[in-house]
């Protein structure tokens, strides 16, 4: 991968983080708002669904800014 790529990566992976995080709090508080204008709505289980489907995001998000973080780190030693 190019010399930006991983870094970019982590980027990414922390964006995701602060997005889903926040939509899976602010839904906890709010059963009835429409989370990241209306994006999700579609996702079965109403409230439940939509926190499940948020939390998993998240969580992909932890896994990808973790693996480039470990791979950046590898590819410059």
């Amino acid at each position: 991968m190019a010399k930006g790529g991983y870094p970019g990566l982590r980027v990414l992976g922390m964006v995701v983080i602060a997005v889903f995080a926040q939509a899976a709090i602010r839904g906890l508080f709010d059963h009835s708002a429409t989370q990241l204008w209306g994006a999700f709505d579609w996702v079965p289980g109403e409230w439940g669904g939509r926190l499940i489907v948020f939390s998993l995001l998240t969580a992909a998000g932890v896994v990808l800014a973790g693996w480039a973080h470990e791979r950046g780190e590898q590819v410059s030693r």
